[in-house]
Formats: C-alpha cells, structure tokens, sequence
C-alpha cells in the first residue's frame, strides 16, 4: 500500500482552529445528542468553518461507529458515525479524527457534526 501523502497547513492552504465562545447544542429526533461550551471552531482554507465538539459532550450511547472512512492529506485518517434515532438521514451523521496530525491536534477527542444530517445545531452566544 502506498504511503499517504501528508501536507502541512500554510498560506496556500491555512487552518485555523479557535475557541467557539458559545453554547452549542445538537438535536437529532427530539433529542439532544451534544452539548457543550467548548466547543472549537476549525476554519479550513476557503471552506465554511466547523464546529467541533469535545466526545465528553457528546452522547456516545447514541451513536454508531461505522465502518466509512476518509482521509485528509491536512488531518489525517477520518472515522465516522451514524445516529440511529436519526434514520437515514443521519448515516455518517459526525466525524471525527480520532488520531489527526500534529498541525491540528487540538482537534483529537473531538467530534463534529454535518448540519444537514441532524434536526438542529444551536449555537448562543
């Protein structure tokens, strides 16, 4: 198997990860299935920026790890779950890198979330 290609973040290509001061909440089915105000948000060269959620608030009970994966020459290898609760609307509902690499390693033990697949993402500030 070949080796992967690794890049580091710079000016062609910037990440950016700060703190979300803010409390935010994610519902699937009537459900809060995360709540935080640690959130962190990760801003990717020309990408919308990303909310991530450390695991701790995350209801794990109500999830499924599934067996897709994907990988990021900037991040590393990428592990996904699904929310049942959510149907099939909510397959590979949240990602996250379980092991990612050092340029982005605040994001480790921190899961995020795709709008689309789930009922709501709140943020107040």
């Amino acid at each position: 198997m070949p080796e992967k290609l690794v890049k580091i973040p710079g000016p062609d290509h910037p990440i950016t990860i700060e703190e979300k001061r803010a409390h935010v909440t994610v519902s699937v089915a009537g459900k809060v299935i995360a709540d935080t105000h640690e959130a962190l948000s990760l801003k990717e060269a020309s990408y919308p920026a990303v909310l991530y959620i450390p695991r701790r608030d995350v209801d794990m009970a109500s999830l499924q790890k599934t067996s897709h994966e994907t990988y990021c020459p900037y991040k590393g290898e990428c592990s996904y779950y699904s929310i049942p609760a959510g149907g099939e609307r909510s397959v590979n509902a949240i990602w996250s890198y379980e092991n990612p690499y050092p340029a982005v390693s605040q994001i480790k033990d921190y899961m995020a979330f795709y709008p689309d697949r789930v009922d709501s993402i709140d943020i107040v500030t």
